[in-house]
């Protein structure tokens, strides 16, 4: 099962594979921003193992791991590199050695440098999609940016662009100004719908890559309301942008929505995880889940979703039932799940 880049006519598996956890431990001072320690070499089979399974993109980011996740990718790709499409980010900036993430900087001059250090890190002469990593830049100065892209897009270390934002104003923005711009990476789950962003993309064909796909393993049924999360992992010392856990376990409101939708998401024989993979195939055709994966099973469970495909029209319509129920009983405060406020992160994976 395959979907076009949007506008760029670039073809991927309809599933990618997210490598944020892949990057190890990385942090803002205190705050670990990684998913604690990783096995480097377990990290390369499954990239590997991916591949072997028809999954072509692999998203990564410059600061996950403060460089290291882009070093372990390129590694783990050596020799299958045009098997692949690989998309990464810039914007954030940060100190290798020390693994802390410093600050931003949204200017032309570090665009050019942080795009020629990607591709050293990657060991690549190309990146397949490149994308702004700030969320909340303002729209004049994600802009400003247009004329670099293209250009490393003529000078062919760029196929295509876009932007990894929630802001509906942010992706319209790239969708009409800028001519390389070919997706937008958002959140999306069967948890959390993203109709207004889903529409952007329909607008000016953008392709729809998704993070969080998974609730950030809440849609893998391996947490519960007892489980705890050690505090070298960003999940278990949530910062105010990441809404699924609290406190290093997961955010109640949220597991009572994936015990509504389990049976309907697993009724034709699906893991749970495969089910909401399966929710967001049937959502929308422009549509890329890109679920973190760390270990060769879990490689495996998520792509074995892609030979059940998107989940059937009937299963979908359980769903949304048993959503729209829960939605309508939700009245008390503790029912309502808590988004992330609309400022700005410093840091933001």
């Amino acid at each position: 099962m395959t979907r076009t880049l949007g506008r760029s006519g670039i073809a991927v598996s309809a599933l990618g594979m997210g490598c944020w956890a892949i990057g190890g431990p990385w942090a803002e001072g205190d705050q670990p921003l990684g998913w604690g320690a990783v096995d480097d070499e377990e990290s390369v089979r499954a990239i590997r193992r991916a591949l072997d399974l028809g999954v072509t993109l692999f998203d990564t980011a410059d600061t996950y791991g403060a460089g290291h996740g882009e070093r372990v990718l390129g590694r783990a790709l050596a020799g299958r590199r045009d098997e692949a499409v690989i998309a990464t980010k810039w914007g954030y900036t940060f100190d290798e050695a020390t693994r802390q993430a410093t600050g931003e900087d949204a200017s032309p001059a570090y665009l050019r440098r942080a795009v020629v250090a990607s591709l050293r890190r990657l060991g690549t002469d190309r990146i397949d999609l490149y994308q702004l990593h700030l969320a909340d830049l303002p729209v004049p100065r994600a802009e400003a940016l247009v004329g670099t892209l293209e250009d490393l897009v003529a000078e062919g270390l760029v196929r295509a662009y876009g932007w990894s934002t929630d802001r509906i104003d942010r992706a319209e923005a790239f969708g009409q100004a800028a001519p390389g711009a070919t997706a937008v990476q958002h959140a999306l789950s069967v948890l959390r719908d993203a109709p207004d962003l889903l529409a952007v993309c329909d607008k000016y064909d953008l392709a729809s890559v998704n993070r969080g796909p998974l609730g950030m393993g809440l849609l893998t049924g391996k947490y519960t309301a007892a489980s705890t999360l050690p505090r070298d992992d960003v999940r278990g010392l949530a910062p105010g942008w990441l809404e699924w856990f609290r406190g290093g376990r997961p955010a109640p409101e949220w597991l009572r929505r994936v015990a509504a939708v389990r049976d309907a998401l697993t009724a034709d024989g699906r893991t749970l995880a495969q089910g909401a993979l399966g929710w967001i195939w049937a959502r929308s055709g422009r549509t890329v889940p890109i679920p973190g994966c760390r270990t060769v099973a879990q490689v495996e469970e998520n792509a074995a979703a892609l030979e059940r495909g998107p989940l059937a029209p009937d299963q979908f319509a359980e769903v949304e039932r048993q959503l729209a129920a829960l939605r309508s009983a939700a009245l008390r405060d503790a029912d309502h799940p808590r988004f992330p406020s609309p400022a700005a992160p410093a840091t933001h994976p």
